[in-house]
């Protein structure tokens, strides 16, 4: 203890001891703050240490999705996209393909249908006068008998005889049907047909002599030759 009325005299051991321990007690703060502070550095050195891994692993997210990344997908979208517009195409050119045969089918079958009906109007004349002439040949073996009455005197007059004369007159005027071969005609073998043959001094050539039959034609076409007696020259 100081000396209060001497305060410049040295202290005494009990003082010097209680200086002693206040000293000792005195940098205790100290050191807490400095821990305090080490733990304050210790962290945020971990934190920046924690910080950049993070900051690199966004780095390489960013840079997978850069430039380079977004190329890629540029480039797989267009071949995507070459690839459909290939297809669409090879669909398209199927399609006019398909298009171009269906015109060339309807096309061919048009011109079958008109060479069809070209050749039925062409042929119509032929067919229907192929049918009226069997028709007439039919009715060829009818006049034969009309002739053959008459020649006996059955048709002289009489219903009959009227509608011979107009079954006659219709196969004359309406279908053209000629009755021909009378004696004296030159022998034709186109037209004639000889069932009887003499030798006549005074023919120079072979001369129709007798109707056996009288023959029909409706125009160039026979539909039966005269059947007639025929005389040769010597």
């Amino acid at each position: 203890m100081k000396d209060p009325e001497n305060p410049g005299s040295a202290p005494g051991p009990e003082e010097g001891r209680a200086a002693d321990a206040e000293q000792s007690a005195a940098p205790a703060p100290a050191d807490a703050a400095s821990v305090g502070t080490g733990a304050a550095d210790s962290g945020s050195a971990e934190a920046e240490g924690a910080a950049p891994s993070n900051t690199a692993e966004a780095e390489g997210a960013q840079s997978a999705e850069g430039p380079g990344g977004g190329e890629d997908m540029s480039l797989f979208e267009a071949q995507m996209e070459d690839s459909e517009l290939a297809d669409a195409l090879g669909k398209i050119a199927d399609l006019e393909d398909r298009l171009a045969r269906a015109h060339a089918d309807l096309y061919n079958l048009n011109q079958e249908y008109l060479n069809y009906v070209r050749r039925s109007k062409e042929a119509a004349p032929a067919h229907r006068e192929s049918g009226q002439s069997e028709v007439i040949e039919a009715l060829i073996g009818v006049l034969d008998d009309i002739d053959a009455a008459r020649a006996h005197g059955d048709l002289a007059e009489g219903p009959f005889a009227a509608i011979a004369a107009k079954l006659e007159s219709a196969l004359e005027s309406r279908f053209g049907l000629e009755r021909y071969g009378a004696a004296g005609d030159d022998f034709d073998p186109a037209v004639h047909e000889a069932l009887l043959a003499n030798t006549n001094p005074e023919v120079e050539r072979p001369r129709v002599a007798q109707i056996l039959q009288p023959g029909y034609r409706r125009g160039e076409k026979v539909l039966r030759a005269a059947k007639v007696m025929v005389d040769n020259p010597e």
